[in-house]
């Protein structure tokens, strides 16, 4: 090694002798504590003297060590800039010349990169002081600019750099941040991406206003066109959203995607959406081809709804068809992104609101279904859902809802209580006769349309349902014939003599009333507890029109209150 480098390592033990000398002397209880203290900072001092002057004797005697290298490639500026003693850099740097500085080891190190690295601020600051680039790399490609923004090295020398800002506001160090600002750090200057520290910072209020107030620019984009109030609104930080529109931040600045702030907390379920109602433009929000509900109802965010929902904005809205494109099953209401997420409350909110439950291509009961949520089912029949809906691939003769519930009488019963068309399930062009056609050739059509209940209940794997379905629905029609196909497969069930029972004799005259009353009221009616309550009929006649004894779900609904 360089002789600089051996007074360096004599001087560092030499302070650890002393060092550990003062520890064996704390041992000994009969020693004065505060005159050893000061005997210990003495030496510790003159052992400083000591080695800034043999530096000093160095460089005027032996200049030329001072380039000399050891099998690392270090020079003696490179050991001076990883000790603390700022006078022996200063010598170092100046018997090293200037060039010194950016004079790289083995391993592509330079002193500023070493300082850096191990945390010497003040070395740092010198050393970019007189000129040592921080943008260096070593053979890992790693600077000095890089390694201080990893271990939150704040240097004020290195504050023109966007990263190095960016990455405190990321951090939330406000310290930093303020540090690099007081030092001329240009709050303006933006990442690869387009994003400015401001972006970061707009997520904490104490970070806005120490970006804010020295000029950085409000109004200023990302790559994608994300404004600094679109980046506030992930965290939803109130005083930072106020504190960004009193200084002019435009709410009405789309991203690329097309989504406005308001969008965004609405998404997060931030009521600070509030803030952003009254300076947003409902023709911006109608230009960006989606309400603040679709977004409130796809984060499951009730509260956020009831606050737009009482701010006037449109359950009906429906997504432009250009968004609606982005999603597989093209959905077009927000209470459609309700149903998805098997959402209560929001449903029940935009429901009551007057939001239409038909309007998507995939119905948001045929969803309801699917998921199996009784209480998501019942509100929306409640509502006004078709009952008696077809799905878009659907190929049979009865209405789709109940290939949805096959095996589940509580959801049976809930259709068929809401209007259900019982009827077309016992449709049958066969009847009595083989449903195998005259002119059959080993193969089924290559068309497959209007299938009948009874071919599809009668397969294999269903076929053991059939008894059970096939009384529950009797429940709700008048005398109906059973084809041959279905009443074989019924009389292979033990519901079979309950069925013959109910086919072989007159329907009673208190249940065909009934069924005529339901035809006369109309689903609209029987569907609506306002109408039901004036009807002008004793409350058990009520409920029996309305099948309250098959109403499953109530009965549950009741035992658990």
């Amino acid at each position: 090694r360089s002789r600089f480098a051996t007074v360096l390592v004599y001087s560092a033990s030499l302070s650890v002798d002393l060092k550990s000398v003062a520890m064996k002397d704390e041992d000994d209880e009969d020693e004065d504590d505060a005159g050893m203290q000061y005997m210990i900072q003495q030496s510790l001092l003159d052992a400083s003297q000591r080695r800034e002057k043999l530096v000093e004797d160095l460089s005027v005697n032996h200049k030329e060590v001072f380039r000399q290298t050891d099998p690392r490639g270090w020079t003696a500026l490179h050991e001076a800039s990883v000790q603390s003693n700022q006078t022996i850099l200063e010598l170092t740097y100046a018997a090293s010349g200037d060039d010194a500085v950016d004079q790289q080891t083995m391993r592509g190190e330079t002193p500023l990169f070493l300082a850096v690295e191990r945390g010497f601020v003040d070395n740092a600051d010198f050393l970019l002081g007189h000129g040592a680039r921080p943008d260096t790399q070593n053979q890992d490609q790693d600077s000095p600019l890089h390694i201080g923004r990893l271990g939150r090295f704040c240097s004020p020398s290195l504050c023109g750099r966007a990263s190095v800002l960016y990455e405190s506001c990321a951090s939330g160090d406000v310290s930093s941040l303020t540090l690099l600002l007081e030092y001329g750090a240009d709050a303006n200057v933006a990442k690869q991406s387009g994003h400015l520290p401001i972006h970061r910072a707009a997520h904490r209020v104490r970070l806005t206003y120490v970006v804010v107030v020295p000029g950085a620019d409000v109004l200023s984009q990302a790559q994608d066109e994300a404004s600094v109030l679109y980046e506030s609104c992930a965290s939803g930080d109130v005083s930072s959203l106020t504190l960004l529109l009193e200084y002019g931040a435009d709410a009405n600045v789309a991203k690329q995607s097309g989504h406005l702030p308001i969008h965004r907390a609405a998404h997060r379920g931030h009521l600070a959406l509030m803030l952003l109602i009254p300076v947003t433009s409902m023709e911006d929000i109608y230009n960006s081809g989606m309400s603040p509900l679709h977004s409130a109802a796809a984060g499951g965010h009730a509260h956020c709804i009831k606050a737009l929902l009482d701010a006037g904005f449109d359950p009906n809205y429906m997504l432009h068809p250009c968004v609606r494109r982005s999603y597989d099953d093209e959905r077009k209401s927000a209470l459609f992104f309700a149903v998805s997420n098997n959402d209560v409350p929001s449903a029940r909110l935009l429901l009551e609101a007057g939001a239409m439950t038909n309007q998507d291509p995939v119905k948001c009961l045929q969803v309801a279904l699917r998921l199996g949520n009784y209480e998501l089912i019942k509100t929306l029949l409640r509502y006004g859902a078709n009952v008696n809906f077809y799905s878009r691939v659907n190929t049979t003769h009865f209405p789709s809802a109940l290939q949805y519930a096959l095996n589940d009488e509580v959801v049976v019963r809930m259709l068929c209580n809401y209007g259900y068309q019982v009827e077309r399930c016992f449709d049958c062009p066969y009847g009595s006769r083989s449903h195998v056609p005259e002119d059959y050739e080993g193969w089924s059509n290559t068309v497959i349309k209007d299938t009948m209940f009874c071919e599809v209940i009668t397969v294999s794997w269903l076929k053991h349902l059939s008894g059970h379905l096939v009384r529950i629905l009797l429940d709700y029609v008048d005398h109906v014939t059973l084809c041959s196909k279905l009443k074989a497969a019924v009389m292979e069930q033990q519901q079979w003599g309950d069925i013959c029972r109910l086919q072989e004799n007159a329907r009673c005259l208190q249940h065909l009333c009934r069924l005529r009353i339901r035809i006369c009221l109309g689903r609209l009616r029987l569907r609506s507890p306002v109408f039901m309550s004036f009807l002008p009929l004793p409350p058990p006649l009520k409920d029996y029109i309305l099948y309250r004894e098959y109403d499953l779900h109530g009965q549950l609904d009741n035992k658990h209150t």
